[in-house]
């Protein structure tokens, strides 16, 4: 897991870039949990630091996973076009275990 604490300075970008890439390899895992709960009031910075993380995770086999985001991150986040998963919460592509779409007789072909 990577914490994020409060703002992130510009030049620190690069060192938490480092981070994720080396907690890919060193764990062989292929998410990292960032904890963004301390991460500040949301605003471009934090867009940025974000895109950066996932940027360097994908280069490195994996992704991140956010952990507390704050809502109105969430909703810059999805206002730019970017997708992350959140800690808790079930895939968009995946389906829930378990659940299967049911047909009603009459239903119309889609």
């Amino acid at each position: 897991m990577l914490v994020l604490p409060g703002p992130v300075a510009r030049d620190e970008v690069s060192g938490l870039s480092d981070d994720v890439r080396a907690l890919l390899q060193t764990s062989r895992a292929r998410v990292v949990v960032c904890d963004v709960g301390g991460l500040g009031p949301p605003g471009l910075a934090a867009v940025d630091l974000l895109a950066r993380l996932q940027l360097a995770a994908r280069r490195a086999g994996g992704r991140i996973r956010l952990r507390d985001p704050d809502p109105a991150l969430r909703a810059l986040l999805d206002l730019v076009g970017l997708r992350f998963e959140v800690e808790g919460q079930a895939e968009e592509r995946e389906p829930a275990l378990g659940v299967e779409e049911a047909v009603e007789p009459g239903d119309p072909a889609v």
